[in-house]
């Protein structure tokens, strides 16, 4: 049973709100399932220390105090067995911030920056805002083990000395891989083999939903591999903050973390003082919440794969969905030329999978981080457009 004071059930009005969630359906019965935002409110302990923040009445601007910096070194420690120093922090208005400081501060113009798709598109798009190449290498999936996996043969065959870096997500949005050890220990090899620097996008790496998959940080395998890794972390997926522009990476290398810094000189904004009060709270006083949170996301899991495979004729989800709270349909078998904009006519809106790297008409990623009488409603809604679709 959900305890009384962590309330995920309660549907919160967001419509009107400056929530671009809601926002993007303004005015239609259009039911957002979209872009990587909860629809629950964040932790208690997260609002206490705003209040008490807002209470002080001076916004000035922000530096992270000794409780921030702890908070993150702590958690560091407790979760992944990852012992960081505090100087290796660096302390970013958003994680999409960090991939464009990478490619920029990495990879020159005409370089390639290598990600494996499908993907979250700004991997695809960072390189390309400062005219660096993005270089796209397929997931493999193998249909009878039901598990996406990188395709190393692929990669060897893709890389050229022009690619200078790779940009890893992991847990992976969208397929939601959690993955695992031996594999993060090949593409750390296979990145010094070929001179590539590794950024890892782990920012769903406190939302493990599998009880048998245990996220592991690429940087803490050993030191050799965290000197030519760029961490990118924030607690905004895990206890609903992202619209508090709060994450940071984390560099051990120091000429890595001086670059680094020296490419965010005069262009990035800083975090404030709102965003860090929330992070130390989330990562000092949230763990009850998050471990609560991560049961109502399974079981909403459970509910949307039962209802994938009962009640939604031409869907799949061709793999678990191990963490996350996205899931990735394949609805290539219901022929639709537009499959978001056909969803929306059935009061559904969802994530265009060519945004990912995939073919147009093939995939859609929904959102099911919500209240369960939201992703009720949102799967009654799909299972309207596919019969309209005539599957």
């Amino acid at each position: 049973m959900i305890p009384r004071k962590f309330d995920f059930d309660t549907v919160w009005p967001r419509a009107g709100t400056d929530s671009q969630k809601w926002q993007k359906y303004a005015g239609r019965d259009i039911l957002p399932m979209w872009v990587a935002d909860m629809d629950f409110q964040s932790p208690p302990a997260v609002l206490e220390a705003l209040y008490l923040r807002a209470s002080h009445g001076i916004f000035g601007y922000a530096r992270p105090t000794k409780a921030e910096v702890e908070a993150v070194v702590q958690s560091m420690q407790s979760r992944y067995a990852w012992r960081i120093d505090p100087a290796w922090i660096v302390w970013l208005p958003g994680l999409v911030v960090g991939l464009n400081l990478a490619a920029q501060a990495f990879a020159q113009p005409g370089d390639q920056v290598v990600c494996n798709t499908p993907v979250y598109p700004p991997f695809l798009t960072a390189p390309r805002n400062s005219g660096r190449e993005a270089l796209a290498v397929p997931l493999a999936y193998d249909s009878a083990a039901r598990r996406w996996s990188i395709d190393f043969d692929a990669l060897a065959a893709a890389v050229t000395p022009r690619t200078k870096l790779y940009f890893l997500c992991n847990p992976h949005n969208p397929v939601a891989r959690v993955f695992d050890r031996d594999e993060l220990l090949r593409l750390a090899a296979f990145c010094l083999e070929h001179r590539i620097l590794l950024c890892s996008d782990e920012i769903h790496c406190d939302l493990i939903l599998n009880e048998s998959r245990r996220h592991t940080p690429v940087a803490s395998l050993d030191d050799e591999i965290a000197a030519g890794t760029i961490t990118l972390m924030a607690p905004s997926k895990t206890y609903n903050i992202p619209g508090l522009g709060t994450s940071f990476a984390i560099i051990s290398d120091p000429k890595l973390r001086a670059a680094f810094v020296r490419a965010s000189a005069g262009i990035v904004a800083e975090v404030n003082a709102f965003g860090y009060a929330a992070c130390a709270a989330a990562y000092r006083h949230c763990e009850p919440w998050r471990r609560t949170l991560i049961g109502y996301l399974r079981a909403n899991r459970d509910l949307l794969v039962r209802h994938v495979e009962r009640d939604l004729p031409g869907v799949t989800i061709d793999a678990p969905i191990e963490a996350t709270y996205l899931g990735w349909l394949n609805v290539g078998a219901l022929g639709l030329k537009d499959p978001v904009g056909h969803f929306e006519q059935h009061g559904v809106g969802l994530s265009e999978g060519a945004y990912f790297g995939t073919p147009p008409g093939q995939n859609v990623r929904i959102n099911f981080g919500c209240p369960r009488s939201t992703l009720e409603e949102g799967l009654r809604r799909l299972k309207a457009g596919i019969l309209a679709a005539g599957k």
